[in-house]
């Protein structure tokens, strides 16, 4: 079952003199999280004030948060969204909902293990996947995906050689 509740960045700072806090956006871009209107903290809901992209982070004025030392106190804190409502793009999907997922060879059905990581290099995800002896590194293009399938929990993958390496 999928969570609810994803989380979505850290607030690493405060920004002003006037409570607003500097979020690292754990999600495809600041302008992703800007758009909600309300942000849980420790699963409690708080209301976005203003959120604006500023140098790939988000600065955000968050309700009851209105000078330096209230902000100070949100240092360190993981900011999670609520999923209900949020539509992604056809093919896209949450990290959050890749992770764990048994990867498959796409020829021959064979299990390779399951996807332990991703890393989020500029061009595009990578998938590592571990299982027994070996990892592998798995680009998350079309040439090496040949499906995705959360529901049923796997992705069939085509490998190349060079992906895997002793674990």
């Amino acid at each position: 079952m999928k969570n609810r509740f994803l989380e979505a960045g850290q607030i690493v700072n405060t920004h002003g003199i006037q409570g607003e806090v500097k979020i690292v956006p754990w999600c495809d871009s600041p302008e992703f999280l800007c758009s909600f209107d309300l942000l849980y903290l420790d699963g409690s809901p708080i209301k976005v004030l203003s959120a604006k992209p500023h140098k790939g982070n988000v600065l955000a004025r968050l309700e009851g948060v209105d000078d330096v030392a209230a902000a100070m106190r949100l240092k360190g804190k993981t900011v999670s969204i609520d999923r209900t409502g949020v539509e992604l793009p056809d093919g896209r999907h949450f990290l959050a909902d890749l992770m764990g997922l048994e990867a498959r060879d796409a020829d021959t059905g064979a299990v390779l293990g399951h996807i332990a990581d991703i890393l989020t290099p500029p061009a595009h995800e990578v998938y590592v996947v571990r299982g027994g002896a070996h990892e592998y590194m798995i680009p998350a293009v079309d040439a090496f995906l040949a499906e995705t399938n959360v529901e049923d929990g796997y992705i069939r993958v085509r490998l190349i050689e060079g992906m895997a390496s002793d674990g």
